[in-house]
């Protein structure tokens, strides 16, 4: 028997991600069923199933892989924030270009936004509005930026805040573009799974000159809760990884596609 290529440390973060999906989608999964789902050794299973629940994004019991609550795995930053990154780095550094100096940026909790800090840390007189404290936390040292946290009902989950009171504080704002991303994109419809996060980006559109909205390919042909369409964005920027019928659908609705390649990871 020959022996297996070994696997970068991208690629074994991107299995472990299809692992996590898996147990999520059927709430509970022998782990030697799942080493043969996914053809890998029943130690490499468990070193998989480890690193996972070292994070707390499942519980490895007795034999078995059990996951949390859908809604906490759909929405957890820690889950959200290590999927998809170098779609994330090329969406990022598609729109880091379009961001002027003097600029006022809305920005929602979206993990997407976060490699787009390094480049607008290096940006002059550039104010942020956000309700993210992730972002806040990221863009707070930057020197050039000044950075308003909206307060309101904190969520762990998205590491953020919701409410009126964010609403109200984003109805005296007028910004020159609002920085977007959704939890799903069906067919042009947009999706979250809480109204209360759907209530600050629509409050987040209505505020800006212009909105994008940043959307990579894992976003695209699921479905939670229905809240508008990308027809209220300026344009959608995604990767060259999102189906034809999707960008379709979004063209149909007049809405400029912007496809971009993301890189390999350096090993």
């Amino acid at each position: 028997m020959t022996a297996r290529t070994r696997l970068s440390q991208a690629a074994v973060e991107e299995r472990r991600q299809a692992v996590l999906r898996y147990v999520a989608e059927h709430g509970e999964t022998r782990i030697d069923d799942l080493a043969q789902h996914f053809d890998v050794s029943l130690m490499t299973m468990h070193r998989d199933l480890d690193d996972l629940a070292g994070r707390h994004l499942l519980r490895k019991e007795r034999g078995r892989a059990v996951a949390f609550p859908a809604l906490t795995m759909e929405t957890a930053t820690r889950f959200r924030e290590n999927s998809a990154l170098a779609a994330k780095n090329a969406l990022c550094a598609a729109v880091a270009e379009r961001i002027r100096p003097g600029s006022t940026v809305l920005m929602d909790d979206s993990t997407t936004l976060f490699p787009l800090v390094p480049a607008l840390a290096r940006l002059d007189q550039l104010h942020v509005v956000t309700n993210s404290v992730g972002l806040a936390q990221r863009l707070g040292s930057a020197p050039g930026v000044s950075v308003t946290l909206l307060g309101g009902h904190y969520g762990g989950d998205f590491n953020s805040c919701t409410g009126p009171t964010v609403t109200r504080a984003l109805s005296r704002i007028r910004a020159d573009v609002a920085l977007m991303s959704a939890t799903a994109v069906l067919e042009g419809r947009l999706f979250h799974p809480l109204n209360d996060y759907v209530e600050v980006k629509l409050a987040m559109l209505a505020s800006a000159e212009q909105a994008l909205l940043l959307a990579d390919h894992s976003k695209f042909g699921a479905a939670t809760y229905a809240y508008g369409t990308v027809a209220d964005y300026h344009a959608v920027i995604t990767d060259t990884g999102t189906p034809e019928a999707e960008l379709a659908a979004i063209r149909e609705l007049g809405v400029p596609v912007e496809t971009v390649e993301p890189e390999e990871p350096s090993l």
